[in-house]
């Protein structure tokens, strides 16, 4: 990530799994589909460098996520964009292992490493080739749960490929209401190259607060409205998380 309001601006467009990660991975044998959709009611209203604006733009991400083993999975994303006067276009792949502490070890946290690569095209972000670096905590805390994910970004293609490494952390908390409904509130940011941070009118920083839905084991549900708290962020985006386990 760079300090220059333009990248953080364009990076806009880069909202297409929104979503602060459990520890747990997909059982094994086990595959679960989700299908991440969010709109931008207000962003960037220009293109910048290149990069299409992101205001009214419907992202449409399609992941695939399958358990190899009890502590082994691979994830697979597939990113849209339903474009103001562009019309739905493909925006680029990625592919996302992850491994975690088995359950049978009886840590007191959860905890998993996953590492996603990937392309986007060039009208969507200033950087094509990408990598990134996710520890996930988390904790059951009788009707709490936290997670934390200390996200490292690195561009490997594109304007900030010079660069080293970014800070790109999220977190998340909610409250169980009942069996079945969650409240809570997450938290992303992007504040530039460790060593180097952005000031914070250059950092992206969002708030959503959310609600979740246990309906059963095998679904997912996750709403929540996202709130920019600098000029370098979507001021306000709408997202919704719907899976399924096979």
């Amino acid at each position: 990530m760079t300090g220059l309001t333009a990248r953080l601006t364009a990076l806009g467009q880069d909202n297409y799994e929104i979503q602060v990660y459990g520890a747990d991975t997909v059982p094994a044998g086990k595959t679960m589909v989700e299908l991440h959709s969010n709109f931008a009611v207000q962003g960037e209203r220009e293109e910048v460098n290149g990069v299409l604006p992101s205001i009214h733009a419907l992202h449409e991400t399609l992941e695939i996520t399958h358990g190899f083993t009890p502590w082994f999975e691979t994830g697979f994303y597939v990113f849209s964009s339903i474009q103001p006067n562009h019309g739905w276009e493909w925006v680029g792949d990625h592919i996302r292992p992850r491994i975690a502490v088995p359950a049978e070890w009886h840590w007191p946290v959860g905890l998993s490493l996953s590492t996603e690569i990937g392309y986007q095209r060039r009208s969507f972000s200033e950087d094509t080739w990408t990598w990134e670096l996710r520890p996930i905590i988390d904790k059951q805390w009788g009707r709490w749960y936290f997670a934390v994910n200390p996200a490292l970004e690195k561009s490997l293609k594109g304007l900030s490929s010079n660069q080293g490494w970014g800070f790109a952390p999220s977190a998340k908390i909610s409250f169980d209401l009942t069996k079945v409904v969650a409240v809570g509130a997450e938290y992303y940011a992007s504040i530039g190259p460790i060593g180097d941070f952005s000031s914070w009118s250059d950092q992206q920083q969002q708030i959503f607060p959310t609600i979740d839905l246990n309906l059963s084991p095998d679904w997912e549900f996750n709403f929540g409205v996202g709130f920019g708290l600098t000029r370098s962020t979507d001021g306000l985006l709408v997202k919704l998380i719907l899976g399924y386990r096979f």
